[in-house]
Parts: C-alpha cells; sequence; structure tokens
C-alpha cells in the first residue's frame, strides 16, 4: 500500500472524533480572543492524543511540535479558532449572536483530525524535520473597540490572532504554513487554491462634536453624527479615484450615533477596514481616507481621532506548495477535483501575515453551502469539509518531508516572501499605527489637518 493510503487511512480512522469535533464548536461559538471554551476543548483533545502543549495563557489559542527525530524543515499546519456574529443566522447564540458562519468549526475538526492520524505508528516513517500544530484565535476581524481595550490593557499588541502569534514568537523556526478553510465549491470541486487575497488597516474613528438642545438650541452644538456622514460621503465620493487592479475597499459601519434624540450628538463612532492588494497601496490609500475624514470633521466644527492599526497583509499563496497541497487532494478524491483557479480574492485573512516571511497556502475545501458570513451557511457535508482537508494536510505533510525533505527544502529555496525576517515585517506593519486627534484648531483661527501616521 502506497504511504498517502495508509495516511488517508489513518485519518479516516478517528472520523467520529473528527465529526464530534466539528458539531461540538459548531454549538459553542466564540468571537476572537474571547474564545477560551473553544480552547479548552481542542487543547484536552490534543492531551488525550499524548501533545504537550504551549498555551497562550492570557489570551486563548496553543500550539504543539511533532518531532520526527530527525533535522529537516518544521511544517506548520494551522486551524482556526473563532466563529463570527450574525443575528439573523439560525444556529446564532442567543445574547452573543455567535455563529461559525465562516466554517472555523471544521478547521478546529480537520485540526485534530491531523493530530491523530499523525499519532498513529508508522505516521511519521520516512519523515524529516517537525511538524508544528497551532490552534489559532481571532482571525475574523470582527469587534475593533473590544481588541483595542485588550490592546491598551497590553493583552495583545495586534488585533489578528496569527499575527499576534507571529509577534510573540509561535511561529520562530518555522519554515512553512499551510491550512484549509471551508468553501462553497463548485460540484465536483474538493479544493480551490486562488493566487491570493487582499490585506486591510483596521480603523475605529470616533467623530467629537459638542452637545446641546436639539430643539431649543441646536446653534451652540457641532453634531458630531453629522461629521460622520459627512465623512463617509467624503470618502464615497473617492471611490472613482481607487485603480481596478489594487481592489482598494473602504466599509464603514456606525457603532454609536448619539444617544438621545433631543440632543445633538457629542459623539459618533466609526469601523472600519481600508483593504487593497498590496501593503503599499494600502497605506497610500489610508491616507486619502483619513484626509477625507478630517476634512469633513473641520468642516462643521468637529474634530475626529482616528486610530487605527495593522489588519492583515496581504495573502500571497506560495505556488510550490499550492501545487504540493494540490497534489496531495488530488491523489485523495482524484485528478478533476482541484481548481486553481489563479484569482485574486477581496476579503482578507492574517494567513497573508504568514505568507509574509515564509512559503505558506490557504485554499477552500468544499462542503459548506450559503453565503459566507451570512444567515444561510453551514457544514452540509463533514467528510467533505473536515475529513478531506484532514487528509490532505497529511498526505502534503509526507510530501514535504519525505526524502529527506527535498521537496520542503526545494519550496524554501525558491519562496519570495515580502521579507526576510519577522523584525522587518513587524517594523513594516508598524508604520500604519496612529492614535490622534486629525483636526488642530490654531489660535488665529486657522485649521490644521494631521492624518499622517
Amino acid at each position: 500500500m502506497k504511504k498517502a493510503e495508509q495516511l488517508m487511512e489513518m485519518t479516516a480512522r478517528h472520523e467520529d472524533l473528527i465529526y464530534e469535533t466539528a458539531d461540538y464548536i459548531w454549538k459553542h461559538p466564540e468571537t476572537g480572543y474571547r474564545e477560551w471554551n473553544t480552547s479548552a476543548y481542542m487543547a484536552e483533545q490534543f492531551e488525550k492524543l499524548g501533545y504537550t502543549l504551549v498555551k497562550a495563557g492570557d489570551i486563548p489559542g496553543f500550539y504543539a511540535d511533532l518531532d520526527t527525530g530527525k533535522p529537516g524543515p518544521k511544517v506548520a499546519i494551522l486551524g482556526e479558532l473563532d466563529s463570527l456574529i450574525v443575528k439573523n443566522h439560525p444556529d446564532a447564540v442567543a445574547g452573543t449572536c455567535a455563529v461559525h458562519a465562516c466554517g472555523h468549526n471544521a478547521q478546529c475538526a480537520t485540526l485534530i483530525g491531523v493530530a491523530a492520524a499523525l499519532k498513529e505508528p508508522g505516521a511519521l516513517d520516512g519523515m524529516c524535520g517537525s511538524i508544528r500544530l497551532i490552534a489559532v484565535p481571532a482571525e475574523e476581524l470582527i469587534e475593533l473597540g473590544f481588541r483595542e481595550e485588550l490592546r491598551k490593557k497590553g493583552i495583545i499588541r495586534y488585533f489578528g490572532g496569527k499575527v499576534e502569534f507571529i509577534y510573540r514568537g509561535y511561529f520562530d523556526g518555522v519554515d512553512m504554513s499551510m491550512m484549509i478553510h471551508s468553501g462553497n465549491l463548485e460540484e465536483g470541486k474538493t479544493l480551490c487554491i486562488s493566487r491570493g487575497c487582499n490585506g486591510c488597516i483596521t480603523k475605529n474613528i470616533t467623530f467629537k462634536g459638542v452637545s446641546a438642545h436639539a430643539g431649543g438650541s441646536p446653534e451652540n452644538g457641532r453634531n458630531a453624527l453629522y461629521a460622520a456622514t459627512c465623512g463617509i460621503n467624503a470618502v464615497n465620493a473617492l471611490r472613482e479615484t481607487f485603480v481596478d487592479d489594487q481592489h482598494i475597499r473602504f466599509h464603514p459601519i456606525i457603532t454609536q450615533a448619539g444617544l438621545a434624540v433631543n440632543a445633538i450628538p457629542e459623539v459618533a463612532k466609526v469601523e472600519s477596514y481600508v483593504r487593497g492588494a498590496s501593503f503599499d497601496a494600502m497605506y497610500q490609500y489610508n491616507k486619502k481616507v483619513n484626509r477625507a475624514l478630517a476634512a469633513s470633521a473641520a468642516s462643521i466644527g468637529c474634530n475626529v481621532e482616528l486610530d487605527d492599526h495593522p489588519g492583515y497583509f496581504p495573502l500571497n499563496n506560495d505556488p510550490g506548495l499550492s501545487q504540493v497541497v494540490a497534489d496531495a487532494m488530488r491523489q485523495i478524491t482524484g485528478p478533476d477535483s482541484v481548481d486553481m483557479d489563479g484569482a485574486w480574492g477581496t476579503g482578507s485573512t492574517d494567513m497573508g501575515d504568514v505568507s509574509a516571511i515564509m512559503p505558506a497556502v490557504h485554499p477552500h475545501a468544499s462542503g459548506a453551502v450559503g453565503t459566507g458570513h451570512g444567515k444561510d451557511y453551514y457544514i452540509e457535508n463533514k467528510k467533505l469539509a473536515c475529513l478531506r482537508p484532514a487528509q490532505c494536510l497529511v498526505v502534503a505533510a509526507d510530501m514535504l518531508l519525505t526524502e529527506g525533505g527535498a521537496l520542503a527544502k526545494k519550496i524554501i529555496a525558491e519562496a519570495k516572501p515580502q521579507f526576510k525576517s519577522k523584525e522587518d515585517y513587524l517594523a513594516a506593519i508598524d508604520r500604519v499605527t496612529m492614535d490622534k486627534d486629525a483636526v488642530v484648531y490654531n489660535q488665529d483661527g486657522t485649521v490644521t489637518l494631521d492624518f499622517g501616521a
């Protein structure tokens, strides 16, 4: 029997555990940096399998290393812990409205399947190097106000879980990383690998006005809500300047817009991203957005606090690693089951940050139905969404680390990540960090706009 077939069988022996994990986590969703129950459940399963964990401690998540006993590359395999918030999803949890409407419960199940299969006798035969299994929090870039509170308390430095894990050193020594996200693919396809997708900068925007009686003395107030709507409209007026192939996106939500209808709103709060296909594009367009927001606030005598932080780096799937994962899935589900479409996505993931410093791949598997992040999204076929990805990742790890790790070493040698080191990468993304009032009212009656990072 071929090694790939053996590994497929070893993974399939744990089919019940894989599906139980998917179901449990679906029923107990938690949003980013709140996944304490999810992390504890995953940790318990790992420890039952005999793994020693390195836990993040003050945030959810952990990693575990599996060493072959022979020197060679280190390959990371990831699964994400967090859910979304979709209020009108039928399975949204009462109170939090949390639900796994992006299928991260399937990723957790896949990671458990990989962990269980690699503990089977003979699974590591012929491999060199080591495998790091990482349960990572906070991929969905939501609840920015909550994450800013964590940052101000010194609990986190970065809003994204993988970015935070990179900063904490949990990817130190890793040579390449891979994971598989659930998705809704065309019939007959079990895996889709794109070129990559956008990155983003996160924005907490606070417009500041002056409260006054809305009916009796509105002339004494300065309306922060009007400043916010002016700012949003000003950015909308910039959209025709967004160059098509840079895939710029700005999509704000107003999270606070006044407390009483008979009072001029003193504070209006907005959350948004600036997304783009390259870091430089994100950085430059964010300046244009900030100029529009600051000028809008100044136009009616308000101010605006611009609180910008690194979101996610654009994802660039490594061609060599993509080919390995595609070949692994073809061995499992057939020669025509993989779609390498070469498309560029306009969503964002912090797997992009991993791809900025090492070869990485983030494909999508089939098995889900409905619209991602929507009220009708769920995992319909757990074999396709959980088991097949686990088998694929185990077979891919074997392909990379057999024959002295020749294939992994070739990919590492040919890879062209944007940064040579973690330090260079962190220094680059820190350029976007800013927290300041962007309008300065000078004593001589002039106004200065200060919106540069």
